[in-house]
């Protein structure tokens, strides 16, 4: 039986937390920035938590069992 492949795009946009959560960065933050005003730019800069409908499809993307 093969090995299971890790998604190379999961891999790249989420880490884990040291209590086990996942860490997200904030969409919208890379290009086009000259017409976001100076707030929400700061804003989009702090990572998140993954939200808890999404832990479990991005969990197995992972391979987090």
């Amino acid at each position: 039986m093969p090995k299971v492949k890790t998604n190379s795009g999961a891999k790249k946009r989420f880490t884990l937390t040291g209590t086990g959560k996942i860490k997200r960065k904030h969409a919208f933050k890379s290009h086009i920035l000259t017409k976001k005003t100076k707030k929400q730019k700061r804003n989009l800069t702090h990572v998140a938590i993954v939200d808890q409908a999404n832990v479990r499809s991005v969990r197995e993307m992972l391979l987090l069992r």
